[in-house]
């Protein structure tokens, strides 16, 4: 089965498709892994959290396939594609979805933490959009980057975050114009706030209440993840080129440029001060990890230390 591309038809049933997805355990990724099945295509499911991701793939039926594999990481995501090459025989949709925050002021953020957020977001979608090229081509599929509205509204103390999206941007933007010839067409989606584990973490940090606050009530208006993935398997079937969630930042999107001018900072330039005070006070009481990961990518970075230290002991 080959997938025919938007030169020849303007909406294909994504029943029968296969869609692998990253960050599939949670938040939209999972909402989307739902949906993708409950309109007949089969998604493949990718995280770097064991337990959460078993638990999702239980939920699409026992005979989802899943991997565990950290999207940093080109040989996971190269085995990843040659396993379900080998279940499912192709790949005919990539979710580059997986991605964490980074939270602090550049002067006082964690580097590493920075550092982690940028390798996850920028080379992590590089990773798994790269590995999975061959088979996209094959079928003429479809790539849907998750670039987010930070992409081009960039917030004190998100330096990390808004700059991995801008980048993700760019990198879609390039892919449309090199895959076009191929067949394959390309997406990137530009989400508001949507209600997942990211965004409920992010509520527990003061710094980031605070810049929430900065802003009208309709920009702070949560998208749920069911709703979300609605909309995204409908611009996979439509292999849109731009998602925008909820529908009405493609206003914000067309008047970008004026986000930071003066006028649009005001506010913004009142908070920062804030921000600061409390992420200091947070990295007084807490230390640099806490204050700059939410819970969840704290765990994970305290277990990828664990298994350095474990695989430096075990080879002296």
């Amino acid at each position: 089965m080959r997938w025919v591309s938007t030169h020849k038809a303007s909406r294909t049933p994504i029943k029968g498709l296969v869609v692998l997805i990253t960050g599939a355990a949670s938040g939209i990724g999972a909402a989307t892994a739902l949906e993708v099945l409950n309109h007949g295509g089969i998604p493949v499911l990718v995280d770097c959290d064991e337990a959460p991701l078993a638990l999702m793939a239980q939920q699409c039926g026992e005979d989802t396939l899943f991997f565990v594999a950290d999207v940093t990481q080109m040989e996971a995501m190269l085995e990843v594609v040659a396993k379900t090459l080998s279940v499912l025989g192709r790949i005919d949709v990539v979710f580059a979805n997986a991605g964490v925050a980074a939270f602090g002021p550049v002067a006082h953020v964690d580097p590493s933490a920075w550092q982690r957020c940028v390798e996850v977001n920028v080379f992590g979608v590089f990773n798994t959009v790269r590995s999975a090229l061959p088979a996209l081509m094959q079928q003429q599929g479809y790539v849907l980057i998750n670039a987010s509205v930070s992409s081009f509204a960039h917030p004190p103390a998100m330096s990390a975050y808004a700059a991995s999206k801008a980048a993700l941007e760019a990198m879609g933007n390039v892919l449309r114009l090199e895959l076009q010839s191929h067949g394959v067409d390309v997406g990137v989606m530009y989400a508001g706030w949507v209600r997942t584990p990211l965004v409920e973490e992010g509520a527990l940090h003061p710094g980031f209440v605070r810049l929430r606050a900065t802003m009208p009530a309709f920009l702070n208006k949560e998208t749920s993840a069911q709703d979300t993935a609605r909309l995204i398997v409908r611009a996979i079937s439509r292999r849109q080129r731009a998602i925008f969630i909820p529908g009405w930042l493609r206003i914000l999107f067309g008047l970008r440029a004026l986000l930071h001018l003066p006028f649009a900072e005001r506010e913004l330039l009142k908070a920062a001060p804030d921000i600061e005070r409390s992420y200091l006070e947070g990295l007084a009481s807490e230390g640099a990890l806490a204050s700059s990961f939410g819970p969840r990518e704290r765990e994970r970075t305290l277990a990828r230390a664990k298994q350095t230290n474990d695989d430096g002991a075990s080879s002296s």
